[in-house]
């Protein structure tokens, strides 16, 4: 017997006979003691289109009556699902995230899943039930539907099998595994077998799209095995755990990773005295943005300025530049620089720890390309660099052809 959580995303429920070959999918595989939640989301483009029709209300972000309205698109795709698998002949039932008792953080668009309280889902499954629950969305404390972002079914998932004690967690998506790159920008990437917690984190942080980052957290917080598989063929994918299995050297880079969601923004001539970083940030975290890499300088010229540059996710850019310029006008600052042409390019892997040259390598890749370096950031198990977005492509397949394809890292 065996309790498995299994999610679908929105390719694979976007239509009645999607939702039919899921639900055969899983019933043919289906133990006569299994216990199964299929977590889902939205079908198709749905969420795409509710954002659409908000859009064509008001031009603002109503931060809770968005949530409100993205909140029905996985309503629709639960129902479907339990009413398909009751005309199988199978016992089914749909809960929403609040149903469910997934309990989340105020922070509308990108709330943080706080608790989980599966009692009615564990009797369900007790009934004879397959549970289908609304990924993407949960419940504040103050009874408000918040949504988790992009991505959040994947985190909906994970934190569920984390609460039900699952023994795994399996990621159906439109691709078979996690790849060393995108395979869309390089054909010669290749699926790899496993890859630990860590390492799936700082591809998904650095734009791997196959994982949301807090999903990867949770699996890691609660030590459950996340299988990611393809929706359309039966085979194997790749599995994120704390450590490898098989044995054998690894290479010391995994994979490479880009993000083009970025801009960047300079803040220049900012007093060179303690505090003033805590303000400019304390800014931006009190309206819920994130910030990545951060560079300050001093002019030689007058060192009694300073000015600071740091990356946010391009698509905060709107929200960012109106709290930004109430800062400027707020505390004097000359003047605030945006650019939205930039991308993020990263190398990841735990092998990188005690192997010299790595980035000497990376910079070489974009020295043969021709491509300038912005901003670097490190952390134990990851290199990054900021460069024009027209160059991203490029990069990535330099990058990989350097580090990738000549060795065994998929094995």
């Amino acid at each position: 017997m065996t309790l498995q959580v299994k999610k679908f995303g929105g390719s694979s429920v976007a239509t009645p006979e999607k939702i039919r070959h899921i639900a055969e999918r899983i019933l043919a595989s289906k133990q006569p003691t299994d216990r199964i939640v299929v977590v889902v989301s939205a079908m198709g483009d749905s969420t795409d289109d509710l954002m659409a029709l908000a859009k064509q209300c008001t031009h603002k972000a109503y931060g809770r009556e968005l949530d409100m309205l993205l909140t029905t698109g996985e309503q629709v795709s639960i129902a479907l699902l339990a009413m398909t698998f009751i005309e199988l002949g199978q016992p089914a039932i749909s809960f929403t995230g609040q149903q469910a008792g997934i309990q989340t953080s105020r922070s509308y668009g990108k709330g943080r899943i706080l608790d989980i309280n599966p009692e009615r889902v564990f009797t369900a499954l007790n009934e004879g039930n397959i549970v289908i629950v609304a990924g993407f969305q949960g419940l504040a404390d103050n009874g408000d539907m918040v949504t988790l972002g992009r991505g959040g079914s994947d985190t909906t998932a994970v934190a569920l099998a984390g609460a039900l004690q699952a023994d795994v967690c399996e990621i159906f998506t439109d691709v078979d595994g996690v790849y060393t790159a995108d395979p869309r920008v390089v054909p010669q990437a290749f699926k790899m077998k496993e890859i630990t917690y860590g390492e799936m984190l700082e591809m998904a942080r650095l734009g791997a799209g196959v994982m949301q980052p807090r999903a990867v957290e949770m699996g890691s917080r609660y030590r459950v095995p996340i299988h990611v598989r393809s929706t359309f063929t039966e085979t194997e994918g790749t599995m994120i755990q704390e450590e490898y299995n098989m044995e054998g050297k690894q290479a010391a880079i995994r994979g490479v990773a880009h993000d083009t969601n970025v801009a960047k923004v300079t803040v220049l001539g900012v007093d060179n005295r303690p505090g003033v970083a805590h303000m400019i940030f304390s800014y931006l975290a009190k309206a819920n943005i994130d910030v990545d890499m951060i560079v300050q300088s001093i002019r030689e010229s007058d060192d009694s300025k300073t000015d600071i540059v740091f990356t946010i996710a391009e698509s905060d850019f709107p929200q960012a530049q109106e709290v930004l310029e109430v800062f400027k006008r707020d505390h004097g600052i000359k003047d605030i620089l945006y650019a939205t042409d930039v991308a993020k390019v990263s190398v990841v892997g735990a092998g990188m720890l005690g192997t010299p040259g790595v980035a000497a390598d990376m910079f070489g890749a974009f020295a043969d390309g021709n491509i300038n370096i912005q901003i670097i950031s490190t952390s134990e198990i990851s290199i990054s660099c900021l460069i024009d977005e027209r160059d991203a492509e490029k990069a990535v397949a330099l990058i990989h052809a350097r580090f990738l394809e000549s060795t065994d890292a998929a094995q």
